[in-house]
């Protein structure tokens, strides 16, 4: 009665749910990953938001990567801010989802090294190809804190890094491209500043990351898991129909010719 699995149509049907049922777990572990990493994000921005401040030298220096243990860590510098060179990010968003600029201001500290400094979002208030105004930072000798964020690459922004841009005017903030470009040593990374606020109508700061939303991902594990689990069963019902339309076919009388009349 089950000899119909060997027909061209059922063969194919159980290769595609041999093919759906690992390809589905494993697309379940992938969500399950993601919310792992997002958890345990979350964990390392909380605690970096709420140790105590250290300074910047002591977790990044020229040419160093900012280690994810290091992410949103407070950090503090002493030194002068160098309007002059700074430059802005293009196409950012503030919390209202406003786009304009963000501010990376050379910051220079005591021993002559630069910290990139991004001062907040500001408005775009002209045309793209000019530079925009921007209110000044403090001035003389300053002490900053801020949140320590790794140099940006287009593989974790998606952010395509735009060649030929109007000058002092970048897509993604990385050290090493400041460093050439003011002839410095520039410290890996960046901060995102979050004291002293700005006055007279400055650079809006950047709000703290979100670090409470785990996510829908274990939700997305779980669904692709039943849907793993739901491919046999379905298979075995639709197996399991077709062998009792069949059966009942077989059993249907066979309607006699009529005799022939002279």
């Amino acid at each position: 009665m089950y000899r119909f699995l060997l027909s061209r149509q059922w063969v194919i049907l159980t290769l595609v749910a041999l093919a759906l049922i690992p390809t589905m777990i494993e697309l379940g572990f992938w969500q399950l990953h993601r919310h792992e990493h997002k958890v345990a994000l979350n964990k390392v921005i909380a605690d970096s938001l709420t140790a105590t401040p250290v300074p910047a030298e002591s977790l990044t220096s020229p040419g160093a990567t900012v280690t994810h243990k290091n992410l949103y860590r407070r950090v503090t510098a002493k030194g002068t801010f160098n309007p002059a060179r700074e430059v802005v990010v293009r196409r950012r968003t503030n919390a209202d989802g406003e786009v304009g600029y963000h501010v990376l201001t050379p910051f220079v500290l005591d021993d002559g090294k630069v910290l990139m400094v991004n001062r907040g979002w500001i408005p775009a208030n002209g045309a793209q190809t000019d530079f925009p105004r921007i209110p000044a930072p403090a001035q003389g000798e300053t002490t900053v804190t801020g949140r320590l964020m790794p140099d940006e690459t287009t593989a974790e922004s998606g952010i395509k890094n735009v060649r030929g841009l109007p000058d002092r005017q970048v897509m993604l903030i990385g050290s090493e491209q400041q460093a050439r470009r003011l002839g410095k040593q520039v410290l890996g990374g960046y901060i995102e500043l979050t004291s002293p606020a700005p006055k007279g109508g400055g650079p809006e700061l950047l709000p703290d990351p979100e670090h409470s939303d785990i996510g829908p991902h274990m939700a997305y594990a779980v669904q692709w898991w039943l849907f793993s689990a739901g491919v046999p069963f379905g298979w075995f019902v639709l197996a399991r129909r077709e062998a009792r339309e069949r059966r009942a076919a077989a059993e249907q009388p066979t309607e006699e010719p009529a005799p022939a009349t002279a």
